[in-house]
């Protein structure tokens, strides 16, 4: 299939195979494939917890609004955000690049300086919201991803943030969850398997200017 053939075999899954187990290459790309993800600035203020345990799966049940699909799942994908995008995680940052790309540090010195300046006057919400837009965008990227490789995904909002956090002991790692994706093989009879994708016509979503 092409990558818009995948894109129409993907859908939510509604029931997973519980006893399909994804191979290690599989879940390894999809690894992969988040730490590739862009973000803005490049600083991905982003996490992503891989939990692959039936008991704890099913635990997460009921702080998901009871969604069994975080049970059945082959893994189940947490992406987090960073709570502390400060001067140091910055700097870090900068440290990151000048080690992989050898930029010498007068090119460096403006850029950093000016994030530090910016992000030390935005208040905490505006850097929540900023990471949890990066997560958004890691998100689309590891579905697109799951339909090329023929992986199963459901991606969920409704969950309890708050209580993941708690369970999976987030906060003392300084994150916080945004999203969750559990992955695995659909069941045989996910009724939803079989439903034709409705999405508006080309025409009412695409505006083109030449």
């Amino acid at each position: 299939m092409d990558s818009i053939e995948r894109l129409k075999w993907r859908y939510a899954v509604k029931k997973f195979d519980r006893e399909a187990i994804l191979p290690k290459e599989k879940i390894d790309r999809l690894i992969h494939a988040f730490n590739l993800t862009a973000t803005s600035y490049g600083l991905q203020p982003i996490r992503l917890v891989v939990l692959q345990n039936k008991s704890k799966q099913g635990e997460l049940v009921k702080h998901s609004y009871g969604q069994k699909q975080v049970a059945q799942a082959s893994h189940v994908l947490v992406i987090c955000i960073e709570t502390n995008v400060d001067k140091d995680y910055i700097t870090q940052y900068f440290e990151k690049v000048k080690s992989v790309r050898g930029t010498s540090e007068k090119i460096l010195n403006p850029f950093r300086e000016s994030l530090i300046n910016s992000f030390s006057k935005k208040h905490t919400k505006e850097i929540k919201q900023w990471a949890t837009n990066q997560a958004y965008l890691a998100m689309g990227n590891l579905l697109t991803v799951c339909a090329v490789e023929g992986i199963d995904a459901c991606p969920m909002e409704g969950f309890d943030p708050s209580a993941y956090d708690e369970f999976l002991e987030l906060n003392s790692m300084h994150l916080s969850s945004v999203l969750v994706l559990p992955v695995g093989k659909r069941a045989d009879d996910d009724f939803f398997s079989g439903l034709k994708k409705v999405r508006r016509d080309l025409e009412e979503t695409i505006i083109r200017i030449e």
